[in-house]
């Protein structure tokens, strides 16, 4: 029998502004979405997937490899079948709907990384009627790699701060920050030295602007680990978050531990 339900969030984003008015494909990462949600799943709680229009996220082709499960192929296989077909990916709810039907049916949020949360995400005005319910009753918030960007959506002006962000006006951004509910927060993201790796290599582009710059001026203090792509997770009161793919396992521990601790 459930203990209780999980709210994971996904993003309907497929592509990526880059600089000279471009587009990259994006989507969500594999592992930074099954492993959470699987060991919450595993740990007793019913998992809801919602996104901002109710359809399924875009896979990240480049996260669709054995390599970010550790190497071990039949983690991954097991990773894609989850991701294909399993009931709580397949069953995709509307943000609006999990908001009608009330929040205080969840415990807890995820919301896995891969680009896509820089563009919807990290914007959306349902998201910040979620993300305020759950920072006001102190429900473990869970974000890892690129996620931890939606936690700008709790700004009363989320779109003017990201359209700051995008125009190179840094000091308007902290102006349309202001009033942020994670002002002060010890935090971690995706770090510029590892998306340079992905705009090189993957995009073959420049984003607009990088995960830190932006929350530190938004008011969060991103604690960073220097050595790219290794595990990283900051907890600070209901926010857990993680910097990368390789930070996939110890989120869903700290969630799984949170969670536990929320719920007695």
């Amino acid at each position: 029998m459930s203990k209780c339900k999980v709210l994971v969030i996904g993003s309907n984003a497929d592509r990526i502004e880059t600089q000279g008015g471009g587009w990259g494909k994006t989507g969500h990462y594999l592992n930074e979405t099954v492993v959470p949600a699987m060991a919450v799943i595993e740990a007793g709680y019913e998992v809801v997937l919602a996104t901002p229009d109710g359809t399924k996220m875009t896979l990240d082709p480049a996260s669709d490899v054995p390599a970010h499960f550790g190497g071990d192929e039949a983690a991954y296989k097991r990773g894609r079948q989850f991701w294909d077909s399993d009931p709580v990916m397949t069953n995709v709810r509307t943000l609006k709907s999990v908001i009608d039907e009330g929040l205080d049916n969840y415990s807890g949020v995820f919301i896995p990384g891969g680009q896509a949360p820089v563009t919807d995400l990290m914007q959306d005005a349902e998201l910040r009627t979620i993300l305020q319910h759950f920072h006001e009753k102190s429900k473990p918030t869970a974000m890892l790699c690129h996620g931890p960007i939606s936690a700008t959506a709790a700004m009363p002006h989320a779109r003017e701060f990201r359209a700051s962000l995008i125009a190179g006006d840094p000091q308007k951004a902290q102006e349309w920050a202001k009033g942020w509910q994670y002002t002060g927060y010890k935090m971690t993201v995706f770090t510029a030295s590892e998306e340079k790796y992905i705009e090189d290599n993957i995009l073959k582009a420049k984003l607009y602007f990088n995960m830190p710059d932006a929350l530190n001026l938004a008011g969060g203090e991103v604690i960073i680990n220097p050595t790219d792509f290794a595990p990283h997770v900051i907890e600070d009161r209901e926010l857990i978050t993680g910097q990368n793919p390789a930070s996939d396992h110890p989120i869903a521990a700290k969630l799984v531990a949170a969670l536990a601790r929320a719920n007695g």
